[in-house]
């Protein structure tokens, strides 16, 4: 039982870890100290279910109508391209939101956020962590397909193939989520975020053009 679970674990990590868009918008929410838990929870659930999906033997039944993975793969460039041309507003035009982390909070706290702006906010941020996870084929394709795929070789210990695959997403996201804060008095001037912006902007864009061309 042991050697399935660390071989999820292991496969897990090494799929999740890597520069993407739904890392990227977690380490931001991380290092702005807004929504951590609730965008953390969004992207553990999200792989959880995933990884059900895929080890259920549903990736072999998506692997029969490819055009399902390629609306999918339009509707993430779309996504994609448009949130880096956001973020590289931001750079253009920086609102200061979000930026000095202590100030924004005081300043929140001595005027009084309306509930209504505070709701807004949230729900932008799930719609936002949502489309990142749900409109990503390279998702569908690590989770689904793959991780689906290696764990059939388990037989009767696919379950526990997918629990080690399951905690490695639990392990990163909780670290990338909390571990951001610990860089907080290093990134709080305006001046660093916008060039983080611009890294976030060429990165998202680039992701978003690289799902339409060619492969």
């Amino acid at each position: 039982m042991t050697a399935p679970f660390l071989a999820g674990l292991g496969l897990g990590l090494s799929l999740i870890i890597a520069i993407g868009a739904q890392n990227l918008f977690v380490l931001r929410q991380g290092l702005r100290r807004e929504h951590v838990a609730l965008v953390a929870s969004i992207c553990i659930v999200s792989d959880a279910a995933l990884i059900a999906i895929g080890v259920s033997g549903v990736g072999v039944i998506l692997d029969a109508v490819p055009w399902l993975v390629d609306g999918v793969r339009w509707m993430g460039a779309a996504f994609l391209v448009g949130y880096g041309l956001l973020a590289a507003r931001r750079v253009w035009r920086p609102t200061g939101e979000g930026l000095d982390i202590s100030a924004t909070d005081r300043t929140a706290d001595s005027t009084g956020t309306s509930t209504t702006t505070t709701r807004a906010r949230t729900r932008s941020v799930v719609l936002t962590v949502l489309a990142l996870t749900w409109l990503n084929p390279h998702v569908y394709l690590d989770t689904v397909f793959l991780l689906g795929s290696i764990a059939s070789t388990y037989a009767d210990q696919r379950g526990v193939f997918a629990a080690g695959a399951v905690l490695g997403s639990v392990v990163w996201f909780s670290a990338l989520a909390y571990g951001a804060r610990f860089l907080g008095r290093w990134l709080a001037r305006p001046r660093v975020w916008r060039v983080l912006d611009g890294v976030f902007a060429a990165i998202m864009i680039l992701l978003g053009v690289s799902l339409v061309l060619p492969h």
